[in-house]
């Protein structure tokens, strides 16, 4: 009785209301992601995006137990360079961004029947895709483990982590959560890429339809090309304060630096092979369905798949002897690794991607399970939130299993995943990124504003609603 009149109290009623309301989209949570997913018209890039975070995951937890000597790589040196090489998820990341955000873009280039996407619509549906999950995390873990940062001592870090400058500075690169730089390297894509979009029209405006294709080619080639090169010299640069170039000052070369290179590069290189993989899959499908390119793309798919295997497999024993000197025979190679491993692993991926994209139906279908799309579709939150509950459960859980098996305690790692990583992922999706992205959709419609897609299948449509 006493229960009962508590639970018809205003305050409870508002309580269990409130709880209620939290709780009911959990009740159809299936269907909720179905629908979700239902207006994606490339199903496999839903499993690769999961592939790509479920990487990056597989690598914090086998870098932190690594660090805490749960096991040892050079005991495994051929496993272990597998999983040790899965930040590379991030370029796979990257090159799935080029891929989709190109996608509107290089179809407008090829068809003068396109119209050219808005860059308004563009530059909202992004805002509205990455802002609100990546604020809400930033302002919780700051309030929760970097209180520091309230302090006026902090603001100028602060402030890079507020306007997606994080990836600059040695005193932001990786701090309060390591993911975060990455999400700078994404928000300074996302404002070049309609600028340089834009450029590359100028240069096709004057061109016959059939001849734009090759020059879009070209001029991605050229972005590789610059990629490279930055990379080299901004890493010789950063790794040496107190060089400079002729007639520059230090000072004003790292403002330039703080805007082209970072700390670690922009990753053009990645962007760059997943927009040339967009032009020839909308020249492919829009302009020639029929024609050599395809024909070619799909005799060859399993090929490139099979290729783009075994390049990453050779990139990831490439870089486990980059970080812990695993073999000694590839130590002639490191001074190479800098410039050219991203764009060894981009070539891996994007090679993969290719042969998937115009692969068999079989193939397709395994990134196409229903399961592995629910995962990429809240890979945002799993990719943000993963790696702050694991570095809790190595600071505050673990030592009270230190004497414990350390394979049982590696499992352990795995278990907390599974119990508080997932879960928190699909609560940050359903509560932070789901509303925002609805309510992008009714203001700004499917089409125009990025992430538009061709339809996978034979013809000249186009349909416009993959999320990215």
């Amino acid at each position: 009785m006493v229960l009962e009149v508590i639970g018809q109290s205003p305050p409870w009623r508002w309580l269990r209301a409130a709880a209620g309301r939290l709780l009911r989209p959990l009740r159809n949570l299936p269907g909720l992601l179905e629908s979700d997913l239902r207006g994606n018209t490339i199903p496999v890039l839903d499993g690769v995006r999961a592939l790509a975070c479920l990487a990056v995951l597989v690598f914090h937890v086998n870098w932190t137990t690594y660090h805490q000597h749960l096991w040892q790589p050079l005991h495994y040196p051929l496993v272990g360079s597998l999983l040790l090489v899965g930040s590379t998820g991030v370029t796979l990341f990257f090159i799935l961004s080029g891929f989709l955000l190109f996608l509107p873009y290089v179809g407008a280039l090829l068809s003068e029947e396109r119209p050219w996407p808005s860059g308004r619509r563009f530059y909202l549906r992004r805002a509205l895709r990455i802002w609100p999950a990546y604020y809400a995390s930033l302002f919780i873990l700051i309030t929760l483990w970097q209180p520091q940062y309230w302090q006026p001592a902090h603001w100028r870090e602060l402030l890079l982590f507020i306007t997606f400058f994080m990836d600059s500075t040695p005193e932001t690169f990786r701090q309060i959560n390591g993911p975060y730089w990455t999400l700078a390297i994404e928000w300074q894509f996302y404002l070049l890429l309609p600028l340089l979009a834009l450029g590359v029209s100028l240069l096709l405006r004057r061109l016959p339809q059939h001849r734009r294709f090759p020059l879009i080619c070209l001029s991605l080639a050229l972005v590789i090309v610059y990629a490279l090169l930055v990379r080299h010299w901004g890493g010789y640069y950063v790794h040496h304060p107190e060089a400079s170039l002729p007639l520059v000052p230090r000072t004003v070369l790292n403002v330039v630096l703080f805007f082209v290179y970072g700390m670690s590069g922009k990753f053009l290189e990645d962007f760059a092979i997943g927009m040339l993989i967009a032009a020839c899959y909308t020249y492919g499908r829009l302009i020639r369905p029929a024609g050599v390119l395809v024909r070619g793309l799909r005799r060859w798919s399993l090929a490139l798949w099979g290729l783009g295997l075994v390049l990453f497999v050779g990139m990831a024993i490439w870089h486990l002897n980059h970080d812990v000197g695993a073999f000694a025979w590839l130590d002639g190679f490191l001074p190479f690794y800098d410039t050219l491993s991203e764009l060894g692993f981009a070539l891996a991926y994007g090679s993969c991607l290719t042969g998937l994209l115009f692969g068999p139906s079989l193939l397709r279908s395994i990134f196409s399970w229903r399961y592995l799309r629910w995962l990429g579709l809240v890979s945002y939150s799993l990719y943000i939130w993963h790696l702050p509950l694991i570095t809790y459960f190595s600071v505050h859980i673990q030592p009270w299993l230190n004497g414990l098996n350390h394979w049982l305690i590696y499992g352990c790692y795995w278990l907390w995943v599974l119990v508080t990583v997932l879960p928190l992922a699909f609560l940050s999706y359903l509560l932070i990124e789901r509303p925002f992205l609805k309510l992008g959709q009714r203001r700004l419609g499917g089409g125009g504003g990025g992430g538009q897609v061709l339809a996978p299948r034979q013809g000249q449509e186009l349909t416009t609603s993959h999320r990215r």
